[in-house]
């Protein structure tokens, strides 16, 4: 690994998250706008609110933080899907807010990995779905991943949320 791969990578996590990624539009500019109310709502036949998409990302942003701090791998502290305890637009707006500082805080954790701890191995059996098994390098080009994926379906929910309110 290279310090150029490392830039590349860490350019596709802030492309991802609020910059201008080639496949469109970033998850934050896709929150631009929504309310607490549609955030919360899920649409028939969907999964995952936006907001329940938002906790979840965070998340997962933490642990992958928490790893590159040199934490043992696991399922992340708040859950894999942490639960909307509160659906004011106070809470949206702090969900938004814990998103953005996860980000912050894992970009700040990432850059200060030297290129042999970013070519260390996360964990010792591989295991997509808990993100181990992989350099650690190879688990920041997973959350990207995991983030555009995300991102989609983001897109995806908000379009549903804004169509059923639109009279036909």
């Amino acid at each position: 690994m290279s310090d150029v791969a490392l830039a590349a990578i860490l350019d596709q996590l802030r492309h991802t998250h609020d910059g201008a990624p080639w496949y469109g539009t970033s998850r934050m500019r896709f929150l631009d706008g929504v309310s607490a109310r549609d955030a919360a709502r899920r649409p028939p036949g969907v999964a995952h609110s936006m907001w329940e998409l938002v906790l979840h990302m965070t998340s997962w942003t933490d642990e992958v933080r928490r790893r590159l701090a040199g934490a043992e791998p696991g399922t992340p502290d708040a859950g894999d899907w942490p639960a909307m305890d509160d659906t004011t637009e106070a809470a949206w707006e702090h969900a938004k807010a814990r998103l953005a500082a996860a980000h912050a805080e894992l970009l700040v954790e990432a850059k200060r990995l030297s290129l042999a701890e970013l070519a260390r191995l996360v964990g010792t059996v591989r295991d997509p779905e808990l993100g181990t098994g992989v350099t650690y390098a190879g688990l920041l080009v997973g959350l990207a991943q995991h983030d555009a994926y995300h991102t989609g379906q983001l897109a995806l929910v908000r379009r549903l949320v804004e169509s059923a309110d639109t009279p036909r």
